[in-house]
């Protein structure tokens, strides 16, 4: 019987219901190129090569699972445990499907690379990717994440790409991905669009995923080797979904291993107050495929918030609402005052400083944790909140 994985999606790229591709005439061509360049070239020796040697020796990985000790011994309950995507060249998760793209770009002759980003993790490291190849790299940003993320605005241009600043609409996450598509489709026949996450038309939620697959197995292998059993719960930050996919795709098989995605619910449960999809959303369409949206009364997309710029969006990836649906994975939230709690507890206790977007996958772990004594806990720690400081500080201090 073939795994999951293997058989998922299917080949026009849904995930039970959700997914495929909802493709502008002039994109599909370029798109089906896409997918095409990956069939022949995720299975080719020598781009495996290629991408081991850069995991290995630019990345730096595997990444280390860490025993959160002291929160642990705070807390009670349940052994916390982190996978350090923060250890991750670049700081997060994103470089894994970035430096993946970009080689697949290289292959298929494209001398450019183009994406949106929230947190500005995947604008860095598709900058990273770029720098690293030799391309050209265009960034679309929104402008309220461009005051609020400025460290990775920096490195971004530091590291050549030019930033596009996106003043439409909510200026957000949204908005970014809008213009970077709207700009792509007069430069498709050089240009790569490296979509940030496990969203957007077929193939790029497959693809994300298996790329970020890294993360998951690793986690496995070393959390067995660490503890000698898998972990009980499995949880990670979901806005599109990326490194929920990647860590998730590690336990997927293993039935007895809960899978928790966890949601920014912002300021309130009011629509425009957070970024929940999945736990306030309903079927829908965005940006080309079909899965759970945050609709207003028009239909449209609705505006959302969350502390989070990473998780600022009112979709998720097609994967994650199948799992949602299917029921092999469970769909909760933290809010902005619990994941600035889990930002302050883990920088004061561990002396890891998180994203705000681990920061919510904290968040679970921390409330979780006393209700389960006996059992452990594996959260992604996606990445590293050297870019959110600035902006924490500033609005909030430096906590109690």
């Amino acid at each position: 019987m073939m795994s999951y994985l293997k058989t998922t999606p299917t080949r026009e790229g849904y995930f039970g219901e959700y997914g495929g591709a909802s493709l502008p005439p002039p994109l599909e061509p370029h798109f089906r190129e896409i997918s095409e360049a990956y069939d022949r070239l995720s299975k080719s020796a020598e781009f495996i090569r290629e991408l081991r040697y850069i995991r290995k020796h630019f990345q730096g990985r595997p990444t280390p699972v860490s025993y959160l000790r002291n929160l642990s011994q705070k807390l009670g309950g349940a052994q916390i445990y982190a996978k350090r995507e923060d250890l991750n060249h670049t700081g997060a998760h994103k470089l894994n499907h970035c430096m993946a793209e970009a080689l697949l770009a290289k292959h298929m002759g494209k001398t450019k690379l183009m994406a949106e980003t929230g947190a500005g993790q995947h604008g860095v490291a598709l900058a990273t990717a770029a720098a690293y190849f030799g391309m050209e790299c265009e960034i679309h940003m929104g402008e309220i994440d461009i005051e609020k993320e400025a460290p990775n605005v920096t490195r971004m241009k530091l590291l050549g790409a030019n930033v596009v600043p996106v003043g439409f609409g909510g200026r957000s996450l949204k908005e970014a991905v809008d213009s970077c598509f709207q700009a792509y489709v007069p430069q498709a026949d050089t240009a790569l669009f490296a979509i940030g996450s496990v969203v957007g038309p077929h193939p790029f939620p497959m693809m994300v995923r298996n790329f970020q697959h890294v993360i998951g197995i690793e986690a496995r292998e070393q959390f067995l080797e660490m503890t000698g059993e898998l972990p009980d719960m499995v949880a990670a930050c979901v806005g599109g979904g990326s490194n929920a996919m990647g860590m998730f795709a590690g336990f997927i098989e293993d039935a007895e291993v809960e899978l928790y995605g966890v949601e920014p619910r912002g300021t309130s449960s009011n629509l425009g107050d957070h970024a929940a999809t999945i736990t306030y959303g309903q079927d829908g369409e965005i940006h080309g495929f079909k899965t759970m949206v945050l609709t207003d009364e028009n239909g449209d997309p609705a505006p959302v918030h969350t502390l989070a710029s990473g998780l600022d969006y009112p979709g998720v990836g097609p994967e994650h609402a199948h799992l949602y649906r299917t029921g092999r994975a469970k769909y909760t939230w933290a809010d902005d005052k619990e994941a600035l709690q889990a930002f302050y507890d883990t920088s004061r206790y561990e002396g890891i400083i998180p994203a705000l977007e681990s920061a919510h996958a904290l968040a679970f772990a921390l409330r979780e944790a006393p209700k389960h004594p006996g059992r452990s806990i594996l959260i992604n720690l996606s990445g590293r909140g050297d870019k959110d400081i600035d902006y924490v500080t500033e609005t909030y201090g430096f906590g109690a």
